[in-house]
């Protein structure tokens, strides 16, 4: 089990879903989902991978998914460092 902080490390970010979806029983009217999970852009497997279970298990059918992605620790946000500080 990877911990947050080594996700970011590794390249992950932090990446939010809008999920449109037509309700089974009523499919003109449209409900929405919220998805957030740490994904890899541009491929995004984790969120493709959601997608693709929503799509084999549940019955809403998807109208459509609009998303965004942020990396939380960029290349120049992050360096090593040595030493501590204590107070008191």
């Amino acid at each position: 089990m990877h911990t947050d902080m080594e996700r970011q490390l590794q390249g992950y970010g932090l990446t939010t879903a809008q999920i449109l979806y037509r309700l089974p029983d009523h499919p003109k009217i449209l409900q929405t989902y919220v998805w957030q999970d740490y994904d890899l852009a541009p491929d995004f497997p984790e969120m493709r991978g959601f997608l693709k279970f929503w799509q084999e298990k549940l019955d809403g059918p998807l109208h459509s998914v609009s998303y965004v992605h942020r990396k939380l620790i960029s290349a120049t946000e992050w360096r090593a460092l040595k030493g501590e500080f204590i107070l008191h």
